[in-house]
C-alpha cells in the first residue's frame, strides 16, 4: 500500500472514498469477508477472492500519462495530480508559455512533466504523440457562444476537430501499447453538456455528446484487453474557458455580465458555486487507480446536482 501523497496546495490525500479503521452502521457487515462479491450459505457454495486494500492506491510510478490542454485549467490540474502520484506526464498544448510554467510547477513532484507543444488540429501528430501512453486524458477544448444561425461554420468545424476527432486519433494512437501490455486508462473530459444541452452552444454540445459515444465504444472494445474508458462530466469549472464566455453569454441572453453566473451558469445547479479544477483532477486520478478497474463505459458526473432535475 502506498503512502498518502501530498500535492502542492492539496494537503495529504488518501484517495476519494478511502476508509480507515472499522466501519459499522446500517447495512454494514461484521466478520471475515473473503472478498468482493463472495458468497457463503446453503446452496451457494463458497467463492473466495483476495480482499481489496482498504484505501485507494495513488501510486502511478512507472506509468506514462498524456494530458491534452495541459497548459491551464483542468488539464494543468490533471497533469500536476498525475505527476504527484508518480506518473511521467506528457503535457500537450499549443500554449508554450503555459507549458513552461507547468513544468516549473511540477519540479520536485514524485513524477515528471514533459512539455509537448502541439496543435491538435494536426491530427496525424496527435495520433503519433499518444504512442506508448498508459494513461490518456483527453481534455483540450474551446468554446464559442452563438445562436446556430450566427455560428461560424469554420469554428464549428474546429471545435469538432479538437474535441472529438482529435480524441479519436489520440485513442487510436494509444491503444496498441495499452493492448500489448493488457492495461490502460482512457479518461475523457466531457461535461454536463455531454448529458444535457444548452442554447447557443451547438458545437460544444455536439462535440461532448459525440465524445460520450466514442468513450463508450472504446470501453466495449477495450474491456477484454484490460483497458477502461470513461468520461468525467463537470458542471461549470473555475477556468479561463468559463471566464472568457461571460461576455458572450451576456450578449446571447440579453442580460448584464454580472447576472450571468447566477442566472445562466449556475441556474440549474443545486450547489451554487463553480467547481475547482483540482476537484475534477481527483476524479480523473481515481479512474486511473487499480480499484477503478471495473468502472468503464460510464460518465462520472460532477455537476452539483444539475442533472438531478
Amino acid at each position: 500500500m502506498s503512502a498518502p501523497i501530498t500535492a502542492p496546495g492539496s494537503g495529504s490525500v488518501s484517495g476519494p472514498g478511502s476508509v480507515s479503521g472499522p466501519v459499522s452502521g446500517p447495512g454494514s457487515v461484521s466478520g471475515p469477508l473473503s472478498g468482493p462479491g463472495s458468497v457463503t450459505g446453503p446452496g451457494s457454495g463458497s467463492v473466495s477472492t483476495a480482499p481489496l486494500p482498504h484505501a485507494v492506491a495513488l501510486d502511478l510510478t512507472g506509468r506514462t500519462a498524456l494530458v491534452t490542454g495541459a497548459a491551464g485549467g483542468i488539464g494543468r490540474a490533471c497533469a500536476l495530480r498525475l505527476a504527484a502520484a508518480g506518473a511521467r506526464v506528457r503535457a500537450v498544448d499549443r500554449a508554450a508559455e503555459g507549458l513552461e510554467a507547468l513544468v516549473g510547477e511540477a519540479a520536485g513532484l514524485p513524477g515528471t512533466v514533459e512539455a509537448r507543444l502541439l496543435d491538435l488540429t494536426d491530427l496525424d501528430a496527435a495520433e503519433s504523440a499518444a504512442a506508448g501512453a498508459d494513461i490518456l486524458v483527453n481534455n483540450a477544448g474551446l468554446q464559442l457562444v452563438r445562436p446556430i444561425e450566427d455560428f461560424p461554420p469554420d469554428v464549428f468545424h474546429t471545435v469538432l476537430t479538437v474535441m472529438l476527432e482529435a480524441p479519436f486519433r489520440l485513442i487510436r494512437g494509444a491503444l496498441p501499447h495499452m493492448y500489448d501490455q493488457g492495461w490502460g486508462r482512457i479518461v475523457n473530459l466531457s461535461s454536463v453538456h455531454g448529458l444535457r444541452a444548452s442554447a447557443f452552444k451547438s458545437a460544444y454540445v455536439a462535440a461532448k455528446h459525440g465524445l460520450e459515444g466514442l468513450s463508450k465504444t472504446a470501453a466495449l472494445e477495450g474491456a477484454p484487453r484490460g483497458v477502461t474508458s470513461n468520461c468525467v462530466n463537470p458542471g461549470y469549472v473555475r477556468t479561463p474557458l468559463v471566464e472568457r464566455q461571460i461576455a458572450d453569454q451576456a450578449a446571447a441572453h440579453g442580460i448584464p455580465e454580472e447576472r450571468v453566473l447566477t442566472e445562466v451558469l449556475l441556474k440549474d445547479s443545486a450547489l451554487k458555486r463553480l467547481i475547482e479544477p483540482e476537484e475534477v483532477a481527483e476524479a480523473v486520478l481515481y479512474l486511473c487507480t487499480p480499484q477503478a478497474s471495473f468502472i468503464t463505459g460510464t460518465s462520472l458526473t460532477l455537476d452539483g446536482g444539475w442533472t438531478a432535475h
